[in-house]
């Protein structure tokens, strides 16, 4: 019996999973606040997580302009210098992206890895793309971003350390690694007009169908919605960025099809770099016909996510297509409540039901907003009906001379 739990736990303990210890660092400045320090550093948290690190202790500082050598002070970089010799620290990750010198000085300085946001970005992506497609553009991102990053750091191509912030292309001696990656850089780039071209055609040969992208903040459930709605198994996990490629499936409501595409999530901050390499994943957005912008409303900055995924609409000129509000997670909403007899406590939207909220700005535009659970499956035919409806007006506005196909959706039941 002994020897029996002895195996247990021996198996057990080798499926521990062994997280790399990280500290994160942050500031607040007069264009962000504490507490959109912290809700930042939240989300650094979680991708730091995502990425197999454990975050041990957060450090901010406030501070009107970054320090152009080490971006924190220098009283600061001490104190975060003691806490990495004694607790034994493989990563510092500053939550805003690092010049080339500043990573430079403060690696010299910490002797750890010094990894920032975009890097941390970069790195999970390339634990996640799967596919030739995703790898090249991940790869592409990698290498553009760590040719101003060279000097001292690399060696022949070969990995030096494992861990967060390490994985991707390698690394390269300083009198030849600029060729080297620049060279790099071209081919990928031939590679990626390669793909574009293909990618392109494989969208032209998808006929007349009408195309609906998922589009929204990372881990909204938008892979979730699209395993409900095309009974397809798309990867999909309580991690930032789990899905990585666009899938895109044929979806039928009623007797109206159309093709449903789910496409990577949007972060704030995101890395120019990952904008410019992942042209054709966006193209799926550009090329849509209906936007379908899936939202979790359980995240308390939920409004934020919808201000940042808006904005990177507009950036990639997809900003006024027509779009549907889908609010995700209703299950998992929750809500501050106030006695009847407290009379000092203010209403804030922390203390909004969905009712509530259902009357705020949401109901200028309410014919254009769901309230949804994928994972439960609540609402969905208010769901279907709403996105047959939308679609049926693309598809009768487009093939006027076919419309008695498509009759109403409620004549359909």
């Amino acid at each position: 019996m002994c020897n029996f739990v002895f195996l247990i736990l021996f198996m057990l303990e080798k499926k521990t999973i062994a997280y790399e210890r990280a500290v994160l660092i942050g500031v607040i400045t007069k264009d962000q606040d504490e507490a959109k320090s912290k809700e930042y550093l939240d989300e650094l948290e979680f991708l730091t997580y995502t990425a197999g690190g454990e975050v041990v202790k957060r450090f901010t500082q406030k501070i009107d302009v970054p320090n152009p050598k080490t971006f924190i002070g220098t009283g600061k970089m001490d104190e975060v210098e003691q806490f990495v010799k004694s607790n034994d620290i493989g990563s510092v990750i500053f939550d805003d992206e690092l010049s080339p010198s500043q990573q430079k000085n403060i690696e010299r300085l910490l002797k750890c890895k010094i990894i920032d946001r975009t890097g941390l970005i970069l790195d999970i992506f390339a634990q996640r793309a799967k596919t030739s497609y995703a790898r090249t553009q991940v790869e592409l991102a990698q290498y553009q971003y760590l040719l101003p990053r060279l000097t001292g750091l690399w060696t022949h191509l070969e990995r030096q350390r494992g861990g967060i912030g390490m994985r991707g292309p390698g690394e390269t001696e300083i009198e030849t690694d600029r060729r080297i990656v620049r060279d790099k850089i071209a081919l990928l780039r031939k590679k990626m007009v390669t793909i574009d071209k293909q990618m392109a055609v494989q969208r032209g040969n998808r006929g007349a169908l009408i195309r609906v992208a998922l589009v929204g903040y990372t881990n909204v459930g938008k892979s979730t919605l699209m395993n409900v709605i095309s009974k397809s198994e798309v990867f999909a996990e309580n991690k930032l960025f789990a899905t990585l490629d666009t899938t895109v499936r044929k979806v039928v409501i009623g007797n109206l099809p159309f093709l449903l595409s789910d496409t990577v999530g949007f972060i704030r901050k995101l890395p120019t770099q990952l904008v410019d390499s992942f042209k054709s994943t966006l193209d799926e957005v550009r090329e849509a016909d209906l936007l379908l912008h899936v939202v979790d409303i359980s995240h308390p900055n939920f409004e934020d996510h919808i201000a940042s995924v808006n904005q990177i609409l507009s950036e990639i000129k997809s900003g006024d297509k027509p779009t549907v509000m889908v609010f995700n997670k209703i299950d998992a909403y929750t809500h501050e409540t106030i006695d009847s007899d407290d009379l000092v406590t203010e209403k804030t939207k922390a203390h909004y039901t969905l009712d509530d909220w259902k009357k705020t700005w949401m109901n200028s535009s309410a014919e254009d907003v769901l309230f949804i659970s994928a994972l439960n499956k609540e609402n969905l035919d208010e769901f279907k009906r709403k996105v047959y409806t939308v679609v049926r007006e693309i598809h009768v506005t487009r093939f006027p001379y076919n419309n008695f196909l498509y009759p109403d959706y409620e004549d359909l039941q």
